[in-house]
């Protein structure tokens, strides 16, 4: 979705990009980057686009796939759950899951040897009223998708909850949603401390 897209990093390379430097920087090997990330993109939707024929190509050559998804499923596009009741959560996420789980279990048909590094979420709106029972909803939603992440051989949930946590407004873009470049630079450091070279 937007935050592989990297929407919001003034510098434009997002989390993925910065990663790719760093790769780079330590290894002194070309590092080649196919990104594929759409803006607003909900599970539903990447669902789709990882049974194209030419995505599937794309991950069947790749050594290592990163995944942000479920933030749009979740959020809204930014409009925040305050609206939301429990019965419709409970809904989008049983939806979400099983999207993840046939997302996953395509990049594996695709490719079963490729690390495959999966984003979690942060609470934007922390800082909002009803900010706590949304970190609930957030922690519960990051729960459950490192638990489908960890059905899967070499599939990593990242998470990135604690990056924003106590400081969520130094981290955002204007929009007050998406990271800005710091907030991308944390979440590059955290997938960088994973990777093995």
């Amino acid at each position: 979705d937007s935050l592989t897209r990297g929407t919001g990093d003034e510098t434009g390379k997002g989390y993925v990009g910065v990663l790719v430097d760093e790769l780079k920087e330590k290894t002194k090997q070309p590092v080649q980057l196919t990104n594929l990330g759409i803006n607003g993109q909900r599970s539903d939707q990447l669902r789709e686009q990882v049974q194209q024929t030419e995505v599937g190509r794309q991950i069947q050559k790749a050594d290592v796939v990163l995944v942000t998804i479920g933030g749009n499923d979740l959020f809204r596009s930014g409009q925040g759950i305050i609206n939301f009741n429990k019965e419709d959560l409970t809904g989008i996420q049983t939806k979400y899951l099983d999207n993840l789980k046939f997302i996953f279990e395509q990049i594996r048909r695709n490719n079963h040897k490729a690390n495959v590094f999966f984003v979690g979420l942060y609470n934007p709106f922390i800082e909002l009223d009803h900010g706590k029972e949304m970190s609930k909803v957030v922690r519960r939603w990051n729960y459950d998708s490192a638990e489908v992440s960890a059905a899967f051989p070499k599939i990593i949930f990242v998470p990135t909850f604690d990056l924003f946590e106590l400081k969520v407004n130094d981290y955002l873009y204007s929009d007050k949603f998406h990271p800005n470049t710091k907030g991308y630079k944390l979440i590059a450091e955290r997938v960088a401390s994973l990777l093995t070279w």
